[in-house]
């Protein structure tokens, strides 16, 4: 379907750069590149939904935690702990058994390395996939780059829809970060997901948003891997598997960058503003693997350092295939009691399961042996911060 840009501008819907996980799968070892080329029109794909059968089953799923070991270098304590994180819940075989196309999602909320999935752990993963014949890729859509940081607001940042400027805040972000390099390395692509073909659907039993769109390469995946950094964040108590997709999957030419439109609607539904749309979100992907990334955390008030969050070596990682009871232990890990979770109330509300801890079969470490009671964050209702957070980005940007 083509559509003018007048059409585009008021459904907010766009054709922009495209990349192909298929890169990955014929050998091409180079870092595959948004089309920068004038935008003559933009598409958007229907699609269907689907539910993920992973997330409303009754079969008691498997959650493992491992220890990084501290005596070992940070890359290989890395590298075992996400290989035998895996291998206790079955191996990749298991966990990818006939999806061919992954698509590993990490969290880049920032340029701050302090605030982000470690390149380590994507290695680790995207290795593993690939050793297994999967055809890999690393996609994400970023909230804040130098290019929407503004001290001079209260808040710290402004929302974007400009094409050029989410294609940069990206570019730049997948360089400083490390993971330009670490695509060449392995030759596994890179993908925005702020910018491309976008697909519609319509999920009709969505808590708000009954219609979403996602970029192609998230619908297009047989498998999501959703790759958090453990950490404590001021909307939600914790930002986790769930919430890395749910709010990190909403593209920034459709919704604007920073999510602040997403919530502020999202509040006329619910004060959070977050726990009922990342459910939402959540359901229209194909969320399939979850490896929290723990190796550093984040406690006090998160999701960054300069909103007030604290980093600490917390040497864990934990698995699943189902993101649901990965988010319950790993909120138990962090000292918190799944009830107090919001998120996990609206995810329960639409019928995910496990239910309770009693739910799932821990592998590996115990909780109680990882356990942490992490500083709380001063958790405030979206309502409250609405008026000022995510303001318009300058004319130009």
């Amino acid at each position: 379907m083509r559509i003018t840009r007048r059409v585009f501008l008021e459904e907010s819907v766009i054709k922009g750069g495209s990349f192909l996980c298929l890169a990955g799968m014929l050998g091409n070892g180079r870092v595959i590149k948004a089309d920068v080329g004038k935008e003559v029109g933009f598409e958007v794909i229907q699609g269907r939904y689907i539910p993920n059968a992973l997330y409303f089953s009754d079969r008691k799923p498997v959650v493992s935690i491992v220890k990084i070991n501290e005596k070992w270098s940070a890359a290989k304590g890395v590298d075992y702990a996400v290989t035998e994180a895996i291998d206790l819940i079955g191996g990749v075989k298991k966990a990818a058994q006939g999806k061919e196309r992954i698509l590993l999602k990490p969290n880049l909320v920032s340029p701050n390395q302090s605030d982000t999935t470690k390149s380590q752990v994507i290695e680790s993963l995207a290795l593993l996939m690939k050793k297994a014949g999967k055809d890999v890729c690393i996609g994400e859509a970023s909230a804040a780059g130098v290019q929407n940081i503004d001290a001079t607001l209260q808040g710290g940042v402004c929302k974007t829809s400009s094409f050029e400027t989410l294609r940069a805040i990206q570019d730049s972000l997948f360089t400083t970060l490390g993971y330009a390099d670490l695509s060449k390395r392995i030759a596994v692509p890179l993908v925005n997901l702020h910018i491309g073909k976008m697909v519609k659907m319509a999920i009709p039993d969505n808590f708000f948003f009954k219609e979403l769109y996602l970029h192609e390469a998230l619908y297009n995946a047989d498998l999501v891997c959703s790759v958090p950094m453990m950490k404590t964040h001021s909307l939600a108590n914790v930002t986790l598997a769930l919430k890395n997709v749910g709010i990190g999957g909403f593209p920034g030419l459709v919704y604007g960058t920073v999510r602040s439109d997403v919530h502020k609607k999202a509040s006329e539904f619910e004060p959070t503003g977050t726990s009922s749309t990342t459910v939402d979100m959540v359901k229209a992907n194909k969320i399939g693997l979850n490896v929290i990334d723990g190796s550093m955390a984040m406690q006090g008030n998160g999701p960054s350092t300069r909103s007030g969050g604290e980093v600490f070596p917390m040497n864990v990682i934990i698995a699943s295939t189902n993101a649901l009871a990965a988010d319950m232990v790993a909120a138990s890990v962090m000292g918190y009691d799944i009830n107090e979770i919001d998120t996990f109330k609206w995810a329960w509300k639409a019928g995910m399961k496990p239910l309770n801890l009693e739910g799932i079969d821990i592998a590996g470490e115990k909780i109680e042996a990882v356990k942490r009671s992490f500083k709380r964050p001063n958790v405030v209702p979206y309502t409250s911060i609405k008026d000022w957070y995510g303001p318009p980005c300058k004319s130009g940007a």
